[in-house]
């Protein structure tokens, strides 16, 4: 069987974050550059294999010195660790468009295996005559696994930052000719 190559659509995909502020609230932030492939033998994509690279100086918070925070030694150190990244290892169909993605992925030199929940939106033709595919992908991560430690306490004995980081992929890819 052929094997058939998609590209990451940056205009159309956007990769999110999601962690606790000081318990009580959520900051929401993005990465505006990134890049990925998903190779797959069959049109439903099970036992695509899947890679992902962003760039951790694109981190977007819409808080210009949280930001700069977020890329210095206290957490992502984006002179040291420039890159996340992600592989698979498995792509398993759970029933109808849901999908269990595996694989490992790497944050501040640390690679541990993650396992994302991913709802396959269809495929389509755009107006160029372009085969496009569409995934929502969500997980959840202990970032303090990633290296990712720096606590902030409150006077009051509040946590500045939580432990657990939601993750929201929407992706579009572009099937190579």
């Amino acid at each position: 069987m052929a094997t058939n190559k998609w590209v990451m659509d940056p205009m159309h995909s956007e990769v999110q974050f999601k962690v606790k502020h000081l318990v009580i609230s959520t900051v929401t932030g993005s990465f505006r550059k990134f890049e990925g492939t998903v190779t797959s033998e069959n049109d439903d994509f099970q036992g695509a294999d899947i890679q992902f690279s962003l760039d951790v100086d694109s981190i977007d918070t819409t808080q210009e010195a949280r930001d700069q925070h977020l890329k210095g030694e206290d957490f992502f150190n984006s002179a040291a660790h420039p890159n996340i990244s992600f592989k698979s290892t498995s792509f398993t169909k759970v029933s109808g468009d849901d999908y269990k993605l595996t694989g490992d992925l790497t944050v501040k030199g640390v690679t541990k295996p993650v396992t994302l929940d991913v709802e396959f939106g269809g495929s389509a033709t755009d107006f160029y005559g372009n085969t496009k595919a569409g995934f929502e992908i969500a997980g959840k991560i202990s970032r303090k696994e990633f290296g990712l430690t720096w606590d902030g306490v409150t006077e009051a004995g509040s946590i500045v930052v939580g432990d657990e980081v939601k993750l929201i992929i929407n992706a579009q890819f572009a099937k190579e000719a």
